[in-house]
């Protein structure tokens, strides 16, 4: 071995014994909690370190080409293939990954129209609880069918980014993405591709959910 891949590999192993010191490894484990579940639970770092969002999952599925290109708009949701289609005059022109209902709260199955778009709406059923003097959060995982907002304390509805509602309190927004269906409800799209769709869509713009 060479002189100077010793010297590389010392250099190398002196850096990651100085960051393990230091500390710029996350303190517990990488799934111990995240904050940024959009439109679903947000379970919270129980190992008092800080939290943390899952891995990415990597995202090779989702994509725009329908900028300057004319015709009415249709969405097309597969939930088996966990996509969301989006077509201008019948032609393909964008594909987003989705994560949509779980087993317990299914997106429901249909043919159905845009009812409302709202930039920054938040949810009215699922969100958080905090204190109202400290800020502090008291509960992260709330359902406002069943919770009731303790004394001291206020409720903060889930941020759903670009929300394009098509059904009751069903709709497409911003959201997290874990690879599987795992929403309340809602179809979940990476924020660009949330953000394309909205811009593209229109209330009346048919969504067909297969």
């Amino acid at each position: 071995m060479k002189y100077q891949d010793i010297l590389k590999i010392k250099f190398l192993l002196s850096g990651l014994v100085g960051c393990a010191l230091s500390g710029c490894f996350p303190s517990g484990p990488a799934d111990s909690g995240y904050l940024a579940d959009v439109g679903g639970p947000v379970r919270r770092q129980t190992s008092g370190g800080p939290y943390h969002k899952p891995p990415a999952i990597p995202d090779d599925v989702s994509y725009w080409d329908g900028d300057g290109v004319s015709g009415s708009p249709l969405i097309k949701i597969n939930r088996g293939q966990q996509r969301a289609y989006f077509y201008k005059g019948g032609v393909l022109v964008g594909v987003s990954g989705i994560s949509s209902g779980d087993e317990d709260h299914g997106t429901p199955k249909g043919t159905y129209k845009i009812l409302q778009m709202n930039k920054d709406h938040r949810s009215s059923i699922y969100g958080i609880f905090r204190d109202e003097i400290t800020g502090q959060t008291v509960n992260d995982d709330v359902d406002m069918t069943k919770d009731k907002v303790p004394p001291g304390a206020v409720y903060v509805g889930a941020p759903m980014p670009n929300f394009m509602r098509f059904s009751g309190g069903v709709g497409m927004h911003t959201g997290f993405l874990p690879g599987f269906a795992a929403s309340h409800g809602c179809v979940r799209m990476p924020h660009y591709m949330a953000e394309k769709f909205f811009e593209n869509v229109k209330v009346g713009t048919p969504v067909i959910v297969e």
